[in-house]
């Protein structure tokens, strides 16, 4: 298999996009300082057709550059919230929030506003993508764009150590993570949370309304299944994270995508670099769960 050629496969799936090289222009809103970590209040030109409204945290009293998470928010319904669940937390993740806990740990970390959320949340998510489809864009390739360029910013930044980029999120963000993990090389970790869902285990189990709109991407799998996108990211370190009562993430599929993965990893010689961990629970970021992201990160980041 011809790697990169999946790859730009797979991103040529997303739609009428930008180019993904043009200059990024960036504004700090504001800097504060909250005694663990500074906040950088940004709006990122990404995409030249609106502003991007970003937070940056890096750590107080540790010498950079840091190595940086590309922190992607959930969906949850929570369309006011967006970036701010970098600083505030949810109620289905663990606290201290991730701007604390990940720069305590002496990481930096960016996360945006996704279209359609937080500050960008002024149209709806359906009324995006109808919009964008008959525009020939699809909602899910603009999210993704906007998710790859700001990794094109932060290896920009004097406080990140370009070479030591991971990627985390919830949910819609474990989504983001995988997917521009299996895009993009320069990330060197993948951590998804509650959100490694097989696409044909949601047709079988008719669970395709557990999903916003957002999800879906024309033709996909007609090219691509679940497993074969995160195949895209070994043989780099990918730790995935289940409640085994999730609806939204069928247990069936799940086992699937582990099989699959197992088999990819092994014959890259790089079995140790794939975990999948399912934990008691549904659809929620478990204690158990928030140990294991900080082992992980420690340990490999």
């Amino acid at each position: 298999m011809d790697i990169t050629k999946r790859r730009s496969e797979l991103f040529n799936l997303l739609g009428d996009l930008p180019d993904i090289s043009m200059p990024i222009n960036a504004n700090k809103i504001n800097e504060e300082n909250r005694s663990d970590y500074i906040l950088e209040t940004l709006l990122l030109d990404l995409n030249g057709e609106e502003r991007v409204p970003a937070y940056f945290a890096y750590p107080v009293g540790k010498q950079g550059p840091f190595p940086v998470i590309v922190f992607n928010h959930s969906h949850g319904g929570n369309y006011h919230l967006g970036k701010d669940e970098l600083i505030q937390g949810n109620s289905y993740l663990q606290m201290p929030s991730y701007a604390e806990e990940l720069t305590n740990l002496g990481y930096a970390v960016i996360c945006i506003d996704a279209w359609g959320f937080g500050e960008r949340s002024g149209r709806t998510e359906s009324e995006l993508f109808k919009e964008m489809l008959w525009n020939g864009q699809v909602l899910w390739g603009k999210m993704v764009f906007d998710t790859l360029r700001t990794i094109n910013y932060i290896t920009t930044r004097k406080e990140v150590d370009s070479n030591r980029i991971g990627t985390l999120g919830m949910s819609m963000g474990s989504v983001m993570a995988w997917w521009i993990a299996a895009l993009d090389t320069r990330v060197k970790i993948c951590i998804d949370i509650c959100g490694m869902v097989d696409f044909q285990a949601l047709v079988a189990n008719r669970a395709l309304d557990e999903h916003g709109i957002y999800f879906f991407v024309p033709n996909l799998m007609k090219h691509f299944t679940t497993s074969e996108i995160n195949e895209l990211i070994a043989p780099r370190r990918h730790l995935c994270l289940a409640g085994k009562e999730d609806k939204l993430v069928p247990i069936d599929g799940l086992h699937k995508i582990d099989q699959h993965l197992t088999s990819v990893y092994n014959h890259k010689g790089a079995k140790e670099s794939w975990i999948l961990k399912i934990y008691p629970g549904g659809h929620r970021e478990t204690p158990g769960m928030r140990r294991e992201v900080i082992a992980y990160l420690s340990n490999w980041l």
